[in-house]
Order: C-alpha cells, then structure tokens, then sequence
C-alpha cells in the first residue's frame, strides 16, 4: 500500500500523472472500512423445545434473507419426527402446492431435515412445513383448536417470545404437521395446506395428552 508522500518530495514531472496516494503533511491517509459483514442466508436451529425451534426458524430465516436478497437454499436444523418416514408424510408431501398465495417453493440446504417442505415470499419471509413430529406436549385436552377446511389445528406460541409468527399442528390426521408462518402471511397459506391435507389424508380422531397436574 503506498504511503503518504512528506512535503519535501519532489515534485512530479511535467505531464505526468499525479500520484493519487500524494498528500500534504498536513493530510492523513483516508481510513479504511471494511466492508459490511454479510451472514449467511443459511439458517441453522438447534433442536431445543419443539414450538420454541420451530417458531425461531421462521424468524432467524426472515432477518437473513432480508440482508440477503438473493435467496440460497433454506438451511433448517431437525426436530424429532419419528413419522417422518411413514405413510402419511409419503403421501402428503408430493401432494403439496408449489405455492401458498404469494410464497413460492424453496429449495433446502442439504442435509434437509426428513418430511420438510419450505416456501418463500419475495421478501424472503418463510413457511416451513413438517410432518411427522410428536404429539406437542401442549396440546392436552384443555387446549383450544380451530378447523379450516375440515382440518383440526392446534396453534401454539412461545408465550416468553415477543414474536410475530406461529406453528399450527394439524391434530386428526393420524400424523403431526406443524405449518410455522409469519402473521402477516394472512389466512391462504393455512387454507391451502388444510386443503391439501383433507384431500389426500383420513381425518382420525385427535389424541390429546393428558391434562397437567
């Protein structure tokens, strides 16, 4: 890196260029900054508490692909999902739509949780959906649930999260399937996937746990 020339230096030839790096003594060097650090727009959730894990995906992905325009493959961290592989998940997965209102397919960072599907808004704002999961350990007999489309959900919150997104479980379909979407998604993603859900799975009825003791 050239440095500063003192005020004694000679001075240039005729029709030469000035020496950009050339000063005054009474100059000092431009500073340097470095440029912005960028993360990544992988996301990777550990799997602590199930609804805590998957609540924090949704927003962690949010933040990075607003600093990332240029949507990468969504990089998500597993949650427990014995069913992954069984006859429901099988089914539903190739079942589901290539959009849900203005949010688009995405494509996963290998290794991809199993039974995991994703799609994405302009923005970079995600829903995940996965099937296959536990019973959450909230839904008990006391717990409210909501039907869109003849599809039984249980929506769950981390209540010590100021937090602007949800997980919906869907609750008689013989399988978990938790939805994780941001509020302002609006009611079509949920009424497209209890759509979807109705057509190719059998409704069963709901299990609860236990009330607590």
């Amino acid at each position: 890196m050239p440095t500063a020339q003192s005020a004694t230096s000679p001075a240039p030839s005729p029709g030469a260029e000035p020496d950009a790096a050339a000063t005054t003594d009474t100059d000092s060097p431009a500073p340097r900054t470095e440029p912005p650090h960028r993360s990544s727009p992988a996301l990777i959730a550990t799997a602590i508490a199930l609804p805590v894990a998957l609540v924090a995906a949704v927003l962690v992905l949010a933040v990075l692909a607003r600093q990332n325009p240029a949507h990468g493959p969504l990089a998500l961290g597993s949650v427990p999902a014995p069913a992954a592989t069984g006859p429901a998940c099988t089914t539903l997965l190739p079942a589901l739509p290539a959009t849900l209102g203005d949010y688009h397919h995405a494509d996963l960072a290998e290794p991809a949780p199993p039974a995991t599907v994703a799609w994405q808004s302009a923005d970079g704002d995600p829903i995940v959906l996965r099937c296959g999961l536990d019973r959450p350990q909230e839904f008990d007999k006391a717990a409210a649930l909501q039907v869109v489309d003849n599809v039984t959900w249980f929506a769950l919150r981390d209540p010590a999260a100021n937090t602007s997104s949800g997980t919906y479980f869907a609750v008689d379909r013989g399988t978990y399937i938790a939805l994780t979407l941001p509020d302002h998604a609006g009611p079509t993603p949920l009424q497209e996937i209890s759509d979807t859900i109705a057509k190719v799975l059998p409704a069963r009825p709901i299990d609860p746990g236990p009330l607590p003791n």
